[in-house]
């Protein structure tokens, strides 16, 4: 970690001289505060978090962004503070073609399988033929809770020891893992199809006995007719298990995606939509179950990843006022086999059946100027709407969130 802050500081001494009169500074402030029981006992939570960045130009094309972020909250009955480096980077445009270099946020198609900021390089290009580029990327200089890799047990264990300074290059980072990727994107084929497309390998370079390397080729198409947008996206992922003493064990899975989004005919910029996630679960001894690099969650109450589970949403969003918003969500969670462990918000014993119930969200953003903003969210998931824990009573939450920007 010292080596990756020693080399970021190199390159600001080196740039900045050349380009002082062209600095931005900004500031943010984040303030968010929790009350519910999500996990089935009640959880009081606050945080604030602090953002500086610096951003300046070299000549027509190239930029440098620093940011950062120091967060102190309180939860579980404890005091706690986390520093951490966000988006860091340089870049530079030569005609169609550009670089990257630094932390910065790489996503793949689907939005699913690798999301966040990772430190790397990539080189891009543009033509009429679409953006290519291709970037390798590393993980274990990130702060483990806000990338989220839970790719195994060893992963879990490591997101789940709690950090201590004393002993911070042991409990501070996420787990190493080298992942690259080629991607493709066309915004208009033909001047109807939107298509992404992207192949991506992940490599575990943690320490452990037990390892899993995946790969994963992923497309995506979109098809905009109106007020109408349907996306449709599929990935074939491959994985492979290495264990001391024994060979590696190879297998299948896969997962997608189907969204269809309607702007409704009104004044107020507002949104319906549909969408449906699939992540297989175990089939067979080849064919098992889907694992992201990363874990994002479909849910506010209902946190669990995107493995052996499909989940159905129906939202809506809505600029009601030029200074207020609204949204609202229903979605529905059904597991997809029996066997694959995942990271259900209940602790009950679960029976055979495959429906776990539905969620309800709804958030209310008003901004009465620029740089403030107040965002107000509570629901509830209701697992007495599935089969697999009728008799468990709802889990809900109330959360508030208020930012201020400084330029």
């Amino acid at each position: 970690m010292k080596k990756l802050y020693v080399f970021y500081l190199l390159l600001v001494s080196m740039l900045v001289p050349s380009a002082i009169g062209a600095l931005d500074f900004g500031f943010l402030t984040n303030q968010y505060v929790s009350y519910g029981n999500p996990g089935g006992e009640d959880v009081l939570e606050y945080r604030a978090g602090f953002v500086p960045r610096f951003s300046t130009f070299f000549g027509d094309t190239g930029s440098l962004f620093i940011s950062g972020l120091f967060t102190i909250g309180y939860k579980d009955d404890a005091l706690y503070y986390v520093p951490e480096l966000l988006r860091t980077d340089f870049s530079m445009r030569f005609g169609g073609f550009g670089i990257r270099l630094g932390r910065m946020a790489y996503s793949d198609p689907l939005g699913f399988i690798t999301e966040g900021l990772f430190d790397g390089l990539q080189l891009t290009h543009r033509s009429n033929a679409g953006q290519f580029s291709l970037g390798a990327w590393y993980t274990g200089f990130l702060y483990k809770k806000t990338v989220n890799i839970n790719m195994n047990i060893n992963d879990q264990t490591i997101y789940n020891e709690e950090l201590d300074y004393k002993y911070f290059a042991n409990t501070y980072f996420a787990p190493k893992r080298m992942f690259a990727s080629l991607d493709w994107e066309h915004p208009s084929v033909g001047e109807v199809l939107r298509i992404k497309t992207s192949f991506m390998g992940q490599i575990d370079l943690t320490d452990k006995d037990d390892k899993i390397h995946s790969q994963y080729f992923t497309l995506k198409f979109g098809l905009p007719a109106g007020r109408f947008l349907f996306e449709l996206g599929g990935t074939l992922g491959m994985a492979q298990e290495e264990s001391v003493g024994s060979a590696a064990d190879n297998y299948f899975s896969a997962a997608g995606s189907f969204e269809l989004f309607w702007a409704l005919p009104t004044i107020n910029s507002s949104h319906l939509s549909f969408t449906g996630y699939y992540a297989s679960g175990k089939m067979n001894e080849d064919f098992t179950a889907f694992i992201p690099v990363t874990t994002k969650y479909f849910g506010e109450i209902f946190q669990a990843k995107l493995t052996g589970l499909t989940v159905l949403s129906l939202n809506y969003s809505g600029r009601l006022s030029e200074t207020f918003g609204a949204s609202l969500s229903a979605s529905y969670y059904v597991r997809n086999d029996l066997v694959t462990p995942n990271s259900y918000p209940i602790n009950a014993a679960a029976n055979d059946n495959f429906f776990l119930g539905a969620e309800f969200f709804a958030r209310f953003i008003w901004s009465p100027v620029s740089d403030l903003q107040l965002n107000l969210g509570g629901g509830a998931y209701i697992p007495a709407l599935g089969n697999v824990w009728p008799d468990e009573k709802l889990q809900w939450k109330l959360e508030l969130t208020a930012v201020v920007s400084i330029y």
